[in-house]
């Protein structure tokens, strides 16, 4: 990466960062370049340099958070068809190898976490929720023969009790050690049967 390369990713970063933060306090519709700007410690014609619209920075932003989770997981061995025919007994919904990752990332943007619960439509949760249902969770629930019509039910109920958990642990500061509350997760996401 040249020096040019390199200034304008960091640039797109503190605006990207920026806009993160910001959504924190108020709904994307009424953020303005001006307040990303400032923000980001950036003039409003580098905003334009960039984007061509807020809408711009918003899918770079969450891209750029996308890209931030998912590399935690880049060096792990991930092998759909290990899912597919590994033995019943050792088949897990979640294991502490997959949730530490995901612990430590909430855990380093707890902010931006929370933000997203709560405004679910403008960080594409459900996109991103969709791509893991596909690789992971629906081959794990095939092998189990949970009824199709039920897997959707059956991981929001599992999903929503792993969120409650961890907005606990993040309310109390996280003060619990993450293998603590990855052995939670982990235990209270029985095994299918």
């Amino acid at each position: 990466m040249n020096k040019a390369e390199s200034k304008y990713y960091n640039t797109a970063c503190l605006m990207d960062e920026a806009l993160i933060l910001l959504l924190e306090e108020k709904e994307f519709d009424y953020i303005t370049i001006k307040e990303v700007c400032l923000k980001a410690g950036v003039n409003r014609s580098t905003f334009y340099l960039h984007y061509e619209s807020m809408n711009d920075l918003l899918d770079e932003s969450l891209a750029y958070v996308f890209s931030q989770f998912t590399s935690r997981y880049d060096k792990m061995s991930f092998n759909k068809k290990e899912l597919s025919t590994c033995p019943l007994e050792e088949l897990f919904l979640i294991t502490p190898q997959y949730v530490i990752p995901y612990l430590q990332f909430i855990k380093d943007n707890a902010k931006a976490f929370m933000t997203s619960l709560s405004k679910p439509n403008v960080f594409g949760v459900k996109k991103s929720f969709d791509v893991i249902y596909q690789e992971i969770f629906s081959t794990i629930l095939e092998r189990f023969r949970v009824p199709e019509k039920e897997r959707k039910y059956l991981l929001i109920f599992y999903i929503s009790g792993m969120h409650a958990i961890i907005i606990e642990w993040l309310k109390g500061g996280c003060k619990e050690e993450m293998e603590y509350i990855a052995d939670l997760l982990v235990r209270y996401t029985m095994k299918i049967k």
